[in-house]
């Protein structure tokens, strides 16, 4: 039996293909995963901000914000 030079270098390219698309996947994946990280932290830090804004109101002031808050997000997605 012959070898076949060109089905040797055939499965040489399938082979690297496949670890190309493979490191381009690990390479969007890990991006993503850094993007989702920073938007998360994003998230944290305005939640924490907005929790420092109300816990600096007088009672009072703070209560109504809350009350106006509730009443909007009942309201859902249409009222805004």
């Amino acid at each position: 039996m012959n070898a076949d030079p060109m089905g040797a270098h055939m499965d040489h390219s399938n082979r690297l293909m496949k670890l190309m698309l493979f490191a381009a996947v690990a390479a969007i994946a890990a991006l993503a995963v850094m993007q989702l990280r920073a938007k998360r932290q994003t998230v944290e830090a305005t939640a924490q901000d907005i929790h420092d804004q109300l816990d600096a109101l007088d009672p009072v002031t703070r209560s109504a914000v809350i009350a106006r808050l509730t009443a909007d997000a009942a309201k859902g997605p249409q009222g805004a």
